[in-house]
């Protein structure tokens, strides 16, 4: 005489599904995670920079340049700056309008940390419009 298992009630029987719910929680975190994270990855300097192929803007009546040469000099205009004297010569060309952009140039050679701390003089000048100024890609060698 053989035996046959009974089964009892009790028994819980085996499914083969997978739960997908902790994969979506954590999705959802990660979603959250990065909506928040982006914003605070981007740059605080205020700088607009024109990409080679945007169509020209109008030019200032009394634009203000401000050069960078390769020897590290800068000019205002025409007149040569030291670092020291920019903010009131920046004063000076503007008219006292810290609204009006100011039209960076820099030399080739010029090395990025040149470019940033003359930036940050313009920025602590209170000159938060800053257009980088380059050659167009149809004009370059």
């Amino acid at each position: 005489m053989a035996m046959t298992p009974r089964r009892s009630s009790e028994e819980l029987e085996e499914t083969h599904e997978i739960n997908v719910t902790p994969f979506i929680d954590v999705m959802l975190v990660l979603l959250i995670i990065f909506m928040v994270a982006a914003p605070l990855a981007t740059v605080d300097v205020a700088v607009d920079l024109p990409a080679s192929t945007a169509q020209r803007q109008a030019r200032p009546d009394r634009p203000i340049f401000l050069m960078i040469k390769a020897d590290r000099t800068l000019a205002l205009g025409d007149a040569l700056v030291s670092v020291e004297a920019l903010p009131g010569a920046l004063e000076l060309a503007s008219a006292g309008d810290k609204d009006q952009r100011v039209f960076l140039r820099a030399d080739k050679t010029v090395d990025y940390d040149t470019l940033i701390q003359a930036m940050n003089v313009l920025r602590d000048a209170g000159y938060l419009k800053i257009a980088l100024v380059g050659l167009d890609r149809g004009s370059a060698p």
